[in-house]
């Protein structure tokens, strides 16, 4: 079983990762302007460092569910490939947010597209595991 799901097991290890990462960032931005917490207005660039890592955050359970689901249901090698640069994407619109409200919007249309290539290998994994015959199964 562990070889069915080791690269899937992989790239979500390398997705915290990457979310603790974005998390010290905001840590070290709150640090550098001297905001506490809960305060999340202040210098401009925190607030884009915050946003980035909660927008990063608030999609960060669609994604790992739907690698899963893919990578289980519909095949785990193309599945990883997107679940790598989906976190590229994201790691990319974290550093272009950041830096301007505008370096966000190539990486978010690209995870964009990630996140709903994914749903579409999950939902054809699904379709094709339940119009299996029944006799396979």
């Amino acid at each position: 079983m562990r070889d069915q799901v080791d690269q899937l097991a992989t790239i979500t290890v390398l997705g915290v990762l990457e979310q603790a990462y974005f998390a010290l960032q905001v840590i070290y931005a709150r640090r550098k302007y001297k905001i506490s917490p809960p305060e999340t207005t202040g210098h401009p660039e925190f607030e884009r460092i915050f946003r980035a890592q909660a927008n990063c955050s608030e999609y960060f359970p669609i994604f790992i569910s739907l690698l899963w689901i893919a990578g289980i249901f519909f095949h785990q090698g193309v599945t990883v490939a997107c679940g790598l640069l989906y976190l590229y994407t994201r790691l990319k619109y974290f550093q272009g947010y950041a830096v301007a409200a505008q370096g966000r919007l190539g990486p978010m249309y690209a995870s964009a597209l990630l996140l709903w290539l994914l749903l579409g290998l999950a939902m054809a994994g699904l379709l094709a595991h339940f119009l299996q015959p029944l006799s396979s199964t």
